[in-house]
């Protein structure tokens, strides 16, 4: 199951509207460029987050809702999805819009590839249904900002720590692509990544090329932004919900749908904070033209 994170272009994840860029991207070649320095890592999760983001995952509300959540379509009564969460709380990060803005590779080099946006756990159901449960730390502390179909933030965690042990794992969400970086190249680990960037990967300046061409244009506060037009599909109109949110989404390759699709995580967990709302949503995927 496919799924688009939170966008990460919402300027400390404050912003709202930063939405998937559907943008059809011919890439370039893997060695397209040999200006290849390391990119900086990026900052640490603080410590202990990992263990309070699984805590409010696995909390008493949030298993009522993932029982509702999994019982959404019939597949299973809510009394008897018995949800449980698997495993610890994952990191997960997205493209880095500093590394996007730059404007040459050289000057990209010394810039985390991405950042962290949030945390994940993951939930399976009585009847094998499993969800992500994200989680963020608010202004009221620790909260669950976000559930979505499937388990992708978990599974690329561990396939990219077998492909690049140390490596970052992170995600292009504007094409639901997912890599590791390891060392200065930026190797594939789902289909929307190898179209992007080969099989064999690409190095950092061939990346940061294609990236920044897609992207920089696109960032908060551009002519692109102000209209609206940042999810790709238009002004936000609608919503799919679940049980809360008030989010445009787009349609994905299996009919599911996601929460926070064009709404960045740290401003689901602000709308957590002040009105004790938060949004749960089946994964969205974009149209790739």
């Amino acid at each position: 199951m496919t799924r688009i994170s939170p966008l990460p272009y919402s300027s400390a994840r404050t912003a709202v509207g930063a939405g998937l860029l559907t943008v059809v991207l011919l890439g370039l070649a893997p060695d397209a460029h040999a200006d290849d320095g390391g990119a900086a890592e990026p900052p640490a999760p603080p410590q202990g987050a990992a263990a309070a983001a699984h805590k409010a995952a696995a909390d008493d509300g949030t298993l009522g809702t993932l029982a509702r959540f999994f019982a959404r379509d019939g597949a299973v009564t809510a009394k008897k999805a018995e949800p449980r969460v698997k495993g610890g709380a994952v990191p997960v990060y997205t493209l880095s819009k500093d590394f996007v803005a730059a404007k040459s590779a050289s000057r990209a080099a010394g810039r985390p590839v991405a950042e962290l946006e949030l945390f994940a756990s993951e939930a399976v159901s009585s009847d094998g249904q499993r969800a992500s449960v994200m989680s963020a730390r608010t202004p009221k502390g620790w909260r669950v900002v976000n559930i979505a179909t499937g388990a992708d933030e978990t599974r690329y965690a561990a396939k990219g720590a077998a492909k690049a042990p140390g490596g970052t794992v992170f995600q292009e969400p504007q094409i639901d692509a997912w890599y590791v970086l390891d060392g200065t190249r930026v190797l594939p680990l789902d289909p929307d990544a190898r179209k992007a960037v080969g099989a064999g990967g690409t190095g950092l300046g061939a990346y940061h090329a294609r990236v920044h061409k897609a992207y920089a244009d696109k960032l908060p506060g551009s002519g692109y932004d102000r209209k609206g037009l940042a999810g790709g599909f238009g002004p936000k109109k609608g919503n799919n919900t679940f049980e809360a949110a008030s989010t445009a989404n787009t349609r994905t390759s299996d009919g599911s749908t996601s929460a926070l699709g064009a709404v960045g995580a740290s401003a689901a967990a602000v709308a957590v904070a002040a009105g004790g709302t938060w949004l749960v949503r089946r994964r969205v995927r974009p149209s790739h033209g």
